[in-house]
């Protein structure tokens, strides 16, 4: 009996060296000599210190910056840790509202955004991902056109041309990756950086 069950335990303990503990190993190892900066997070640091990653979004609330897509992900509520309340951009607990098209609440969410959206640009319709989420609840990316509709505000807030601001979006306008994958997008961290950076050069 034992003469049997010794190769599969053998084989066992094999594959979970191999595929478990050498094969991850290696990889971490080949991504971080290949692709050193992904490996670490794609982490953005400013005078030495990280500020964030490219890909992960932040909460942008100040007229002064552009705002990402809104952000479902919640955490511990610090009144209740039994419950829990909205943290945007929360990687710890990644994922979407889960609320329905036709859900009241997501429909009177929608409707105070567009709404608040309208008075900041009101001869423009509203990009429809500044007021959706994305399934990750973490997107750092907006349309190009998410970033064009806040042009005016930003421009007013900061005393700066929007022809100078529209010109900084078109600069951070990533497209497709291979010229078919996926949308054009503006990552939102880079883009406010740059936005400091051309306020600072003024």
């Amino acid at each position: 009996m034992l003469k049997e069950i010794r190769p599969a335990i053998v084989f066992l303990i094999a594959l979970t060296v191999i595929t478990g503990l050498i094969y991850p190993l290696a990889m971490t190892g080949i991504a971080g000599a290949i692709f050193p900066s992904q490996a670490q997070g794609s982490l953005i640091e400013r005078d030495g210190k990280v500020i964030g990653s490219e890909l992960i979004g932040q909460s942008f609330t100040s007229d002064k910056y552009f705002h990402g897509r809104p952000s479902a992900t919640v955490g511990p509520d610090p009144q209740d840790p039994s419950k829990t309340t909205s943290v945007a951009y929360n990687a710890a607990n990644s994922g979407g509202s889960n609320l329905g098209p036709t859900n009241r609440t997501l429909i009177a969410r929608l409707q105070a955004d567009v709404d608040k959206l309208k008075q900041e640009n009101p001869s423009a319709p509203v990009p429809i991902d500044l007021v959706t989420t994305s399934g990750s609840g973490l997107d750092p990316n907006i349309t190009p056109e998410g970033a064009f509709f806040q042009v005016p505000r930003v421009a007013k807030a900061r005393n700066l041309s929007e022809d100078q601001l529209h010109q900084l979006v078109n600069d951070h306008v990533e497209d497709r990756l291979l010229g078919i994958l996926g949308e054009p997008r503006v990552n939102v961290l880079e883009l406010n950086l740059a936005l400091d950076q051309m306020s600072i050069g003024q």
